[in-house]
Protein backbone atom coordinates (compact mmCIF):
# COMPACT_ATOMS: atom_id res chain seq x y z
CA UNK A 1 0.00 0.00 0.00
CA UNK A 2 1.22 3.46 -0.76
CA UNK A 3 1.90 6.56 1.19
CA UNK A 4 -1.47 7.94 -0.53
CA UNK A 5 -3.41 4.86 -0.22
CA UNK A 6 -2.74 4.65 3.74
CA UNK A 7 -4.55 7.88 4.40
CA UNK A 8 -7.60 7.32 1.97
CA UNK A 9 -10.84 7.15 3.62
CA UNK A 10 -12.45 3.57 4.29
CA UNK A 11 -15.09 3.13 1.15
CA UNK A 12 -17.84 1.93 3.91
CA UNK A 13 -17.34 5.35 5.71
CA UNK A 14 -17.49 7.06 2.63
CA UNK A 15 -20.46 5.62 1.47
CA UNK A 16 -22.08 6.56 4.84
CA UNK A 17 -20.95 10.13 3.92
CA UNK A 18 -22.50 9.89 0.21
CA UNK A 19 -25.85 8.86 1.82
CA UNK A 20 -25.49 12.02 4.25
CA UNK A 21 -24.57 14.20 0.91
CA UNK A 22 -27.60 13.05 -0.53
CA UNK A 23 -29.80 14.06 2.30
CA UNK A 24 -28.14 17.30 2.32
CA UNK A 25 -28.66 18.27 -1.29
CA UNK A 26 -31.81 19.40 -1.70
CA UNK A 27 -32.49 23.26 -1.54
CA UNK A 28 -35.51 22.72 1.13
CA UNK A 29 -32.96 20.87 3.52
CA UNK A 30 -30.43 23.19 3.08
CA UNK A 31 -32.50 26.44 4.33
CA UNK A 32 -34.08 24.08 7.13
CA UNK A 33 -30.12 23.74 8.32
CA UNK A 34 -29.12 27.41 7.60
CA UNK A 35 -32.26 28.51 9.92
CA UNK A 36 -31.20 25.37 12.63
CA UNK A 37 -27.94 26.80 12.83
CA UNK A 38 -28.76 30.02 14.02
CA UNK A 39 -31.57 28.79 16.95
CA UNK A 40 -33.95 25.85 17.12
CA UNK A 41 -37.91 25.79 15.53
CA UNK A 42 -40.40 23.66 14.59
CA UNK A 43 -41.59 21.96 11.93
CA UNK A 44 -44.34 24.59 11.32
CA UNK A 45 -41.54 27.35 11.54
CA UNK A 46 -39.32 25.77 9.35
CA UNK A 47 -42.24 24.85 6.46
CA UNK A 48 -43.39 28.77 6.35
CA UNK A 49 -39.64 29.65 5.92
CA UNK A 50 -39.55 26.96 3.10
CA UNK A 51 -42.83 28.03 1.59
CA UNK A 52 -44.05 24.10 2.34
CA UNK A 53 -46.51 22.20 3.66
CA UNK A 54 -46.23 21.24 7.23
CA UNK A 55 -46.30 17.04 6.31
CA UNK A 56 -43.50 17.89 3.33
CA UNK A 57 -41.75 20.13 5.62
CA UNK A 58 -41.33 17.15 8.27
CA UNK A 59 -40.37 14.14 5.93
CA UNK A 60 -37.35 16.47 5.22
CA UNK A 61 -36.38 16.52 8.77
CA UNK A 62 -37.00 13.34 9.27
CA UNK A 63 -34.78 12.24 6.91
CA UNK A 64 -32.24 14.56 8.23
CA UNK A 65 -32.70 13.03 11.80
CA UNK A 66 -32.06 9.50 10.43
CA UNK A 67 -28.14 10.93 8.96
CA UNK A 68 -27.93 12.13 12.46
CA UNK A 69 -27.76 16.01 11.67
CA UNK A 70 -30.52 17.04 13.36
CA UNK A 71 -32.61 16.27 16.90
CA UNK A 72 -35.83 17.03 18.35
CA UNK A 73 -37.41 18.01 21.58
CA UNK A 74 -40.27 18.29 23.18
CA UNK A 75 -41.71 21.59 24.91
CA UNK A 76 -45.33 21.37 25.70
CA UNK A 77 -47.08 20.57 22.45
CA UNK A 78 -44.11 21.94 20.44
CA UNK A 79 -41.39 19.92 19.16
CA UNK A 80 -38.37 21.97 18.23
CA UNK A 81 -35.37 20.91 15.73
CA UNK A 82 -31.78 21.68 16.22
CA UNK A 83 -28.40 20.67 14.82
CA UNK A 84 -26.38 18.08 16.36
CA UNK A 85 -23.90 17.34 13.72
CA UNK A 86 -21.53 20.00 14.45
CA UNK A 87 -19.60 19.70 11.08
CA UNK A 88 -22.39 21.12 9.37
CA UNK A 89 -21.45 24.08 10.24
CA UNK A 90 -18.08 24.20 7.82
CA UNK A 91 -20.20 22.19 5.05
CA UNK A 92 -22.64 25.49 4.94
CA UNK A 93 -20.02 27.79 5.23
CA UNK A 94 -18.80 26.32 2.31
CA UNK A 95 -21.77 26.07 0.43
CA UNK A 96 -22.38 29.97 1.16
CA UNK A 97 -19.20 30.93 0.24
CA UNK A 98 -19.54 29.09 -3.27
CA UNK A 99 -23.00 29.69 -3.71
CA UNK A 100 -24.41 32.85 -1.67
CA UNK A 101 -24.46 35.73 -4.17
CA UNK A 102 -25.05 38.28 -1.28
CA UNK A 103 -22.07 37.39 0.23
CA UNK A 104 -20.07 38.51 -3.23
Amino acid sequence: MSKTQSRLTDLEALGQAAECLRVLAHAHRLRMIQMLLQGNYTVGELADACELPTAMASEHLRLMQRCGFLTSEKDGRKVYYRVTEPHLKSILACIEARFDSATK
